[in-house]
């Protein structure tokens, strides 16, 4: 049975309104754990100070939350772990490490990763060689301040490296991080035409964290606007013996971040009547 309390809270959608107003809404919800989205205004990664993330975990304790995950911007802005430019990947692995410092002041055991793409033209082993260095090296920072990281794979659109649950396993295989676990997200999953059971099949128990969310296959929508299977993800994960967070990744639609909180209640009363 898929527990209420492992649905979290999160600021994804809230970036057009102040934050006190998703952790308000959050609250409201009766949500107990959230996921962060690193973004601007509300928590960019490389200008948030350790004082400001320990404000931040107090304005949401004083509401009864807690930061479960944090999800640093890494797709949309210029951070890229297998960047070919030396410069630009050092950067970006800077700032994770960074995140993992936030990490511990905000109180939150995962750090959310991608694996960042390479040069469509050069091979991909090289790219991927990029990644895995740059991932083992936010791994074992991490280590050492208490933090677990987790890896998604991501559409092809997104990234030329980690496109799949055998990918993923792959990576995180030949990283070696016992820190190091797997995102399941259900539209990168059904992108790549896979099911919850292929991901259990090669990841196992290394599956950390699930972004459960609704697509068409893409697109990151609320429950009922795409065309996904819930009733089926649901059981699957609950028969595979999961038994973690799930967060609801809603931004695959505009109006969502105008009136975000009708969407995220939706996609909890959708799980409810499935459950």
């Amino acid at each position: 049975m898929i527990e209420p309390t492992r649905f979290t809270g999160s600021n994804f959608a809230y970036q057009h309104l102040p934050f006190d107003r998703c952790l308000d809404d959050m609250a409201r919800l009766g949500r107990e754990r959230l996921e962060l989205w690193g973004i601007a205004p509300q928590l960019h990664v490389p200008e948030l100070s350790d004082a400001g993330a320990r404000a931040v975990r107090r304005r949401a304790g004083s509401r009864g939350l807690t930061v479960a995950c944090l999800t640093p911007e890494q797709v949309m802005y210029p951070v890229n772990l297998a960047s070919p430019d030396t410069g630009l990947r050092a950067r970006s692995v800077a700032m994770f490490r960074r995140a993992a410092e936030l990490c511990a002041e905000l109180g939150a055991e995962l750090l959310l990763l991608t694996p960042g793409r390479g040069f469509e033209d050069e091979p991909a082993s090289y790219a991927w060689r990029r990644s895995a260095d740059a991932i083992g090296e936010i791994t074992a920072y991490a280590g050492t301040l208490g933090v677990t990281c987790v890896l998604e794979a991501l559409q092809r659109v997104e990234s030329n490296l980690v496109n799949d649950s055998r990918a993923l396993a792959a990576m995180i295989g030949e990283i070696g991080a016992p820190n190091l676990g797997a995102v399941l997200d259900t539209v990168a999953m059904a992108v790549a035409g896979e099911s919850v059971d292929d991901y259990f099949d090669a990841l196992g128990d290394r599956v950390r964290h699930v972004h459960l969310v609704d697509g068409r296959p893409a697109g990151h929508l609320a429950w009922g606007d795409g065309e996904l299977p819930l009733d089926g993800y649901l059981e699957a994960l609950d028969r595979r013996g999961y038994r973690g967070l799930m967060t609801f990744e809603l931004f695959g639609d505009g109006t969502y971040a105008m009136d975000p909180r009708p969407a995220v209640e939706r996609c909890l009363d959708a799980c409810r009547v499935q459950a």
